[in-house]
C-alpha cells in the first residue's frame, strides 16, 4: 500500500507557517487544532512502522521535529488497556485522535500538594481534537479507551517533547523525573528526498 506521506509534509508546512506568526496560545490551539483536526480526519499517511503497538508499554514515535525545535510531531499507539501514569508536559500540546479512542483524566495539586481529579474522563474519537498546557491545564493520565484493539493519536508539541525533562506524579504527591524519548529504529522520510548511490 503506498502511504500518503505529503499529507503530513503539508501539515508540517502549514503548522510551522501558523508558528512563524507568533500566535497566542488561544490562536494556537485554534487554527493549530483546525490543522490537526484536517490531518487526522483522513486515515491514509501513516505506515505501519509508526503504528506499530508494544505489548508491554505504549509506543511514541517521531514523525517530524522542527530543526528550531519549535514543534514535534509524533504518534502515540496504545495497545489493548495500555495507559500512560500520570504526567506533565512543560510545554503545550495538540492531540487528534487519528484510529480507536482513548480516554483522558486531568489532575491539579490541591492546597496539601496531593493530586485531584480534575473533572471527569474525557473520551476522544476518531477526529477529536484537545490539548494541554501549563498555563490552562498539564497534568494528565491517557489511556485505550478498548480492551481488545490499537489505538493511536497524533501528539504536537511546543519542543522536541522527546528531549523535555518532565514529571511523574502520584496520587500522594510524590514526582519523579523522566524524559519520554522515541520508539523509532529510524525517522520517517516526508520531504520524499530519495538516497543517490
Amino acid at each position: 500500500m503506498n502511504y500518503n506521506w505529503p499529507r503530513l509534509r503539508e501539515f508540517v508546512i502549514d503548522f510551522g507557517r501558523m508558528l512563524g506568526k507568533n500566535p497566542t496560545e488561544s490562536v494556537l490551539f485554534a487554527e493549530g487544532g483546525a490543522l490537526l483536526a484536517a490531518l487526522v480526519a483522513v486515515d491514509d499517511w501513516l505506515p505501519p512502522e509508526y503504528a506499530e503497538p508494544h505489548p508491554e508499554r505504549y509506543q511514541q514515535y517521531l514523525l517530524h521535529c522542527d530543526s528550531q525545535e519549535r514543534f514535534s510531531v509524533v504518534s502515540f499507539v496504545w495497545g489493548p488497556n495500555q495507559a500512560t501514569p500520570i504526567h506533565d508536559h512543560r510545554v503545550w500540546g495538540l492531540i487528534g485522535m487519528l484510529r480507536g479512542a482513548e480516554t483522558g483524566e486531568r489532575w491539579s495539586k490541591g492546597a496539601d500538594g496531593r493530586l485531584q481529579a480534575d473533572g471527569l474522563p474525557q473520551r476522544l474519537e476518531p477526529g477529536d481534537i484537545d490539548h494541554v498546557s501549563p498555563r490552562t491545564g498539564d497534568i494528565h493520565r491517557v489511556a485505550n479507551a478498548f480492551a481488545d484493539r490499537v489505538s493511536i493519536s497524533i501528539h504536537i508539541y511546543g519542543a522536541n517533547i522527546g528531549r523535555v525533562k518532565r514529571s511523574i506524579y502520584h496520587e500522594n504527591g510524590d514526582v519523579r523525573p523522566f524524559i519520554s524519548g522515541y520508539a523509532n529504529r529510524h525517522c520517517p522520510n516526508i520531504w520524499g528526498i530519495q538516497q543517490i548511490i
